[in-house]
């Protein structure tokens, strides 16, 4: 598993929007994109079978704000290849 600082931000933030309680959620899997900030494309699994795929924003450090979900997109499988989208 890939360790993120504000995973567990991003947590609560996806399971209220998602309207799910993840009894697992571990990151598998990601990509970065630069922005200004970074944008973080994370495949993440929420139980045993299933996986989500998150897109988070990251600002600059300078502007002093958490992690933010942008979108996410769900029915995943481990073998789904992770995409910018």
């Amino acid at each position: 598993p890939i360790i993120f600082p504000f995973l567990l931000q991003v947590k609560s933030q996806f399971e209220s929007r998602a309207n799910m309680n993840c009894g697992v959620f571990t990151a598998i899997v990601f990509k970065t994109q630069v922005v200004a900030g970074t944008m973080y494309f994370i495949k993440v699994q929420v139980s045993i079978s299933e996986y989500v795929h998150l897109k988070v924003f990251l600002s600059l450090p300078h502007e002093n704000l958490g992690p933010s979900l942008v979108s996410f997109q769900t029915g995943k499988t481990r073998d789904d290849p992770l995409t910018y989208f």
